[in-house]
């Protein structure tokens, strides 16, 4: 007998766009679905769902193997290049140029692979946000009462009905039978800032959106209830989400895998290579492309016109090693190792994995969210205002003493954000002039809350105090409609202004009556606005002027945002709400997104959207982000940014970690990044045009002379001195005029590059041959004094292409001599005595007649002069190359 079908879906479909009509279920038809009662499911009925839907756990992801880690690391194109050149030179018995090379790939894959690695164990904490044990309602069997009990969370089936109380994480996604008062954390999947009410009635899913709309005790006008569609409803709670206040009897409509928690942070493939991998991938295709092409290219034409066949392998493999720059591994593992040191011993910023250093240096977009990064995750008082819309301070001493009264004798253990900022902002003593009477708290259904105070020397009469939504408020004061339609829209008007509104009433009532909340005359509006974290602002003009675009990605009322950017400086060149986004095609949604700045009511699958549209429209985009809400963007991100205190998981898989939620850092970080990214752009044009030239001279060489322009132990010496040399571009200090801009290694800019200034040192090679041919007149052992002058010329020339095009046309005075400069020095000086020493012998070099020094000094002297102004006229062009 095959298991009967698994219970239709009861919410809308986590792939289905949040703000899509969905027809909601009555709690009959669930009730149905799910083969289940108010009354619970039998012990047997339990056991069978267990064994048909398995476990309620998030679904975790195997870790792959070592092997298959070390096996993909292996497969990025400038890997793969190098592991194919270690292995011909091996063929070739080319034994120290092999073990060099096969080192470098041995280490390269193994530094990567251990952090994906890590990266990888992380995923198992998401089991950590969800709730161990739970409270059920279960049957021995179908005539037997139902009894309440204690099991894990791991047992729970669809049909269970359990019991909510304060502080329980809701076990699995549910649907509300009976509650009181309830209200929800939903940060982890919407990432709002305050709780929201839930009801078990079949309410209108749309909810409201105005000035009135409440959350968690009091009014908050500018704050959404969850952004848009599902979460939303509020008869449906979710696996994830915490109950803030109230009690409630659910039964379970999704476990495990099914539940929108899961759906919400499944790994879903392969993440996007980031900015810093694209382009080592665009720089190793076009190695590519010359190292396959070089071998046979002077197989061929040495064939052809000299009549020599494969003894010139050896020659044309240490020719394509000579263009391959081998030490790039490392001096990219050491620059970035730098930085990342220099981050966390001075800015207190971790570097999970390093080529994120370099991402946050080309980042032009961070994407951030508003509550606790540009505020800080509390309200403050704004103004109190009167029914005419002038400052009143009694209004907010009104307001405050329902606040304190209801902490006081409703026996609440801590007030809510709201009640705080007013206590926080009224006097003191003006509180203590009233005594307690009673109090009504917070009701998410009424959205009052009402206490009733007495003022010392009026025996006999009592004072009622109400605040609250506004709607509610004024529902219950006495005055005309007009009158009422005019405070409406004025509190509508401070709503809209990105606020939230507080309405307050009062009425004289006999001592010893019952509360009662009508024929109200009402007093007034008091405002509230997030506080501001107060190095934002400094933070992003920072920001701003390093070519960074700020976008705030938030689950609030795009009011609330707006005003928050107004108060920081950040210009708002557009609004888009989720169930606009829902309507927009992704072509249309790139096109958008770089034109806006603010993208309100957001659910996680909302902010991944954006981020790949960005990335779509060239942007390289940074993410910051720390509750478990943010984790699919942050994958998705070019770099994602944690600060210290977010939930573990999101910490486990972002690549910066900051101190704090400080935008400050986060300049300090893009700082070191771009000093970073500049010193491997520096070596990689240096050593990739000046490797180019010489790979061009010595083909041409080749075809020209009746010998071979440089033996393959002299080109592979020649090679390893050069890249020794340039590992001092890992340390080399910024520039004054330090770029401003993000710093991208653009393949196609990049090759422009290396052919120009490669062609240019390959006319000062062939002037060379000039030189040789002109101080060589000797006898017969030309073929090693030409060995021996080519070989001083290019270590000399290339110590001239690291000095000067390191500092550029305009930074070659001011400066001390930095790391590149003793480098370069300490080349040139090789090139100059290694022919002469005794080590020239053995690689077939021999010392060289004076006359060519001289010669050779000329040569260079012309060669730097042109190298000065190709560089000048490259930097009219492109300033930040």
């Amino acid at each position: 007998m095959s298991p009967e079908p698994p219970p239709p879906q009861l919410t809308p479909s986590p792939k289905a766009p949040e703000s899509t009509p969905t027809p909601v279920p009555t709690l009959l038809e669930v009730l149905r679905a799910l083969d289940a009662g108010p009354r619970g499911l039998t012990e047997g009925q339990a056991e069978e769902r267990l064994g048909r839907f398995g476990e309620n756990r998030v679904p975790a992801t195997r870790d792959p193997s070592w092997a298959r880690l070390l096996a993909r690391s292996a497969r990025d194109p400038f890997t793969a290049v190098l592991l194919c050149l270690g292995l011909v030179s091996a063929a070739v018995y080319a034994w120290g140029t092999a073990s060099v090379i096969l080192l470098l790939v041995a280490v390269s894959c193994v530094l990567r692979a251990s952090g994906e690695h890590r990266a990888d164990r992380s995923t198992a904490d998401l089991r950590r946000l969800v709730a161990t044990t739970v409270t059920v309602q279960r049957r021995a069997d179908e005539a037997s009462a139902p009894a309440t009990r204690e099991i894990p969370v791991e047992e729970l089936v669809p049909g269970d009905v359990v019991r909510l109380g304060p502080g329980d994480l809701v076990p699995a996604d549910v649907r509300l039978l009976r509650s009181t008062g309830l209200t929800v954390h939903q940060a982890a999947l919407t990432g709002e800032s305050a709780p929201v009410p839930k009801s078990a009635g079949e309410s209108d899913p749309a909810g409201t959106d105005t000035a009135g709309t409440d959350t968690a005790g009091t009014d908050t006008a500018g704050t959404d209830t969850a952004g848009t569609g599902v979460f939303q409803q509020p008869h449906l709670c979710f696996q994830g989400t915490g109950v803030a206040s109230g009690s409630a009897t659910a039964v379970v409509t999704a476990t495990g895998a099914d539940t929108r928690f899961a759906a919400a942070h499944r790994r879903t493939g392969k993440p996007p290579a980031t900015s810093f991998e694209r382009s080592v991938q665009g720089v190793s295709w076009i190695l590519i492309r010359f190292a396959l092409l070089t071998p046979p290219l002077v197989l061929m034409a040495n064939a052809a016109l000299r009549g020599r066949g494969l003894e010139t392998l050896p020659f044309a493999v240490a020719v394509a090693v000579g263009l391959t720059p081998e030490m790039l591994p490392v001096l990219v593992t050491t620059c970035l190792a730098r930085g990342a040191a220099l981050l966390a011993r001075t800015h207190d910023v971790i570097v999970r994995r390093l080529p994120a250093l370099h991402d946050i240096g080309a980042m032009d977009v961070l994407c951030v969210d508003k509550t606790g990064t540009l505020t800080q995750d509390r309200p403050v008082v704004d103004r109190a205002l009167n029914a005419e819309g002038q400052d009143d301070p009694e209004v907010l001493r009104w307001a405050a003493a329902v606040a304190w009264w209801s902490l006081q004798l409703a026996d609440l253990p801590t007030p809510d954000a709201l009640d705080e900022a007013l206590l926080t902002a009224a006097d003191e003593d003006a509180l203590m002039a009233y005594d307690g009477v009673t109090a009504l708290p917070f009701d998410p259904a009424r959205r009052l809350a009402t206490v009733v105070v007495r003022a010392p020397g009026r025996l006999g009469t009592h004072t009622l105090i109400t605040k609250g939504a506004a709607e509610a408020v004024l529902e219950r004061c006495s005055l005309p409609d007009e009158e009422r339609i005019r405070l409406r829209a004025l509190a509508e008007a401070q709503a809209a202004d990105g606020l939230r509104v507080l309405a307050v009433a009062t009425a004289e009532r006999p001592a010893g009556t019952r509360p009662h909340e009508r024929g109200l005359t009402f007093r007034g509006l008091v405002t509230l606005r997030d506080d501001l974290v107060p190095t934002a602002a400094e933070a992003l003009a920072g920001l701003a002027e390093r070519g960074v675009t700020v976008k705030v990605l938030t689950g609030d009322h795009p009011g609330t945002a707006v005003r928050t950017c107004r108060d920081l400086g950040i210009p708002v060149a557009g609004v888009l709400t989720a169930d606009r986004l829902d309507t927009l095609t992704d072509p249309e949604l790139t096109e958008l997104a770089s034109r806006t700045t603010v993208f309100a009511r957001c659910t996680p699958e909302h902010k991944t959207r954006i981020t790949r549209a960005l990335q779509t429209g060239g942007h390289t985009v940074g993410f910051l982000g720390d509750g478990v809400n943010d984790l699919p963007a942050l994958r998705t991100a070019d770099v994602g940014l944690a600060p210290r205190n977010a939930t573990g998981v999101t910490r486990d898989n972002a690549d910066l970690i900051l101190a704090g939620k400080d935008l400050t850092a986060i300049g300090h970080a893009i700082a070191a990044g771009r000093h970073a990214g500049g010193n491997i752009a520096s070596y990689l044009r240096i050593t990739l045009s000046s490797n180019l030239g010489n790979v061009i001279a010595m083909l041409s060489a080749g075809l020209l002379l009746p010998f071979l322009p440089m033996l393959p132990a002299q080109v592979l010496v020649q090679n390893l001195c050069f890249d020794a040399a340039q590992l001092a571009f890992a340390y080399d200090r910024p520039a004054p005029s330090a770029p401003r801009r993000p710093t991208v290694l653009e393949p196609r800019a990049l090759l422009r590059f290396i052919v120009g200034f490669g062609a240019l040192n390959a006319v000062a090679d062939l002037a060379t041959f000039g030189v040789l041919a002109l101080a060589l007149r000797g006898p017969g052992d030309d073929e090693a004094l030409f060995h021996s002058g080519w070989f001083t010329e290019n270590l000399l020339t290339q110590a001239v292409v690291m000095v000067l095009l390191s500092l550029g046309a305009r930074g070659t005075s001011g400066r001390r001599p930095g790391p590149v400069t003793w480098s370069a020095a300490a080349l040139a000086a090789t090139g100059l005595f290694l022919p002469m020493s005794a080590l020239g012998e053995p690689l077939g070099l021999s010392r060289l007649p004076g006359v060519y020094y001289g010669l050779l000094a000329a040569v260079l002297t012309l060669y730097a002069a042109g190298l000065m102004t190709a560089r000048a006229r490259q930097e009219r062009r492109s300033p930040v190359a």
